[in-house]
């Protein structure tokens, strides 16, 4: 679990001698003020983007063509450059764009995106403030929603959305019946589930999360979603129970699965059964990797054939953050796991060429120095994600309540509102607000005797 100075050396000196080029972003990966050096230049052109923080922007909006859910992903790529950098200069935006947008019942279901929104839409918001929760973010005033809390939240109404009318469980891709995709179940959707409900199992030692996290794997398995070789893919129609399983494959699936699984493996002490699927879990990643620049991350349903779209150009982002995350909660992997975080780190800083400040991030990282005329949010946040996780190794674990957490929950959070954005608040009577709340605070485990080991 040691540094790997000679991997990093070969891989600086490969891509430089391929690309004939010095890439316009230094990045020395033995080097951990070279890294945070070029995380902070990655960063400020990331919020080069985002106006939320300016007069007359909306907090925890991205201007268009970017959708709602991409910027809570965002603050949780921002949320990881401080763990990783210590640098504060953007957790004020974080912290007032968190808290704009969780709605009026502290859920994030906000009336100017409730009609819109998908499980999977809400779902990043939720792993958002559970990362703030875990990493002891600053807490927000005492008058505001609390991390912890607004995980809890989301949780509780997406497991009371569980549908078990066809395929037997799962959530849809669509929380309301008169969107496009109502009838579609997606990985994306009850991966970020089964992710929040095992990370939440592990912060709050509550048994009722752990078993909504078995049950979430369970029906990826059961229908197919998850093939026999650990590949996830994209999701199925209800309207043929779910045996159209559509086979693209997305890096951020296997990505939301791999951090789970991770953390059922430390929460059930290093159990041979999710030991297991860690490993094949990580193993079929390779699918993600060039096989002409070892190593090198890929978004391969898109990439090769220049069809990404505004969201995919983010998804290389979560797969990093995850793989690297997943190294606190299953130390065995780190080796592997970082072999490839550094190749891809190195291949990423050198297509950090582009745009007005020279520095803008394309996302063909197998291009080298060649920039590839792309710029976004999406490209920003990957290129950011993959270069400071490779500071896993000098940052603490994330905590728990019971090892230094400090942000307050709510285990019947998400019991207080409607989730029927055309139905007035005032006819919402109390017996159809408690619902998925009392999911958690019916059942609520003093603890499993904390983590397995002290999460380094």
């Amino acid at each position: 679990m040691g540094h790997l100075p000679s991997l990093t050396a070969a891989l600086s000196l490969a891509f430089l001698c391929w690309s004939g080029l010095v890439t316009s972003i230094t990045l020395n990966l033995d080097d951990d003020n070279s890294i945070k050096n070029a995380a902070k230049t990655i960063a400020r052109d990331l919020m080069t983007f985002y106006n939320g923080d300016e007069p007359g922007g909306v907090p925890g909006n991205l201007p268009a063509p970017y959708y709602w859910w991409e910027c809570g992903a965002m603050f949780g790529t921002l949320l990881d450059y401080f763990y990783y950098t210590g640098d504060d200069q953007y957790n004020n935006a974080v912290t007032d764009g968190l808290l704009f947008q969780v709605g009026p019942d502290n859920d994030y279901m906000p009336p100017n995106q409730t009609k819109t929104e998908g499980n999977d839409d809400q779902g990043f918001w939720a792993l958002a403030v559970m990362s703030a929760a875990e990493q002891n973010f600053p807490n927000p005033p005492d008058n505001k929603p609390q991390w912890l809390a607004l995980a809890q939240a989301v949780f509780n109404l997406q497991a009371g959305r569980w549908d078990t009318q066809y395929c037997g469980g799962g959530l849809r891709w669509q929380i309301f019946s008169f969107n496009t995709g109502y009838d579609y179940k997606n990985t994306i959707s009850n991966g970020v589930f089964f992710n929040l409900a095992a990370r939440l199992a592990m912060y709050t030692g509550n048994q009722t999360y752990a078993d909504w996290a078995d049950k979430a794997w369970n029906w990826t398995v059961a229908t197919g979603m998850m093939g026999p070789d650990y590949h996830f893919y994209d999701g199925a129609h209800t309207t043929l129970n779910c045996t159209d399983v559509n086979k693209q494959q997305w890096t951020y699936n296997a990505g939301v699965y791999l951090l789970g699984a991770a953390n059922m493996y430390n929460l059930t002490k290093g159990s041979d059964i999710w030991r297991d699927r860690v490993t094949n879990i990580l193993n079929a990643t390779e699918f993600f990797y060039s096989k002409e620049s070892p190593n090198v991350m890929v978004e391969v349903a898109c990439e090769p054939y220049n069809t990404c779209d505004t969201d995919n150009w983010s998804f290389k982002a979560y797969l990093s953050r995850w793989m690297a995350a997943s190294t606190k909660m299953a130390p065995f992997i780190f080796d592997q796991v970082m072999v490839k975080i550094k190749a891809s780190a190195a291949a990423a800083a050198l297509q950090c060429s582009g745009g007005s400040s020279g520095t803008l991030c394309g996302m063909k990282w197998t291009d080298g120095s060649k920039y590839d005329g792309t710029t976004g949010v999406g490209q920003q946040m990957s290129a950011l994600e993959v270069v400071q996780s490779n500071l896993i190794q000098k940052v603490s674990g994330p905590v728990t309540g019971k090892t230094g957490g400090t942000s307050k929950g709510d285990p019947s959070a998400g019991s207080g509102g409607t989730t029927n954005p055309l139905v007035p608040h005032d006819s919402i009577q109390r017996k159809d607000r408690l619902g998925a709340g009392f999911l958690t605070a019916l059942v609520l485990v003093t603890g499993f005797g904390g983590a397995w080991w002290m999460i380094a």
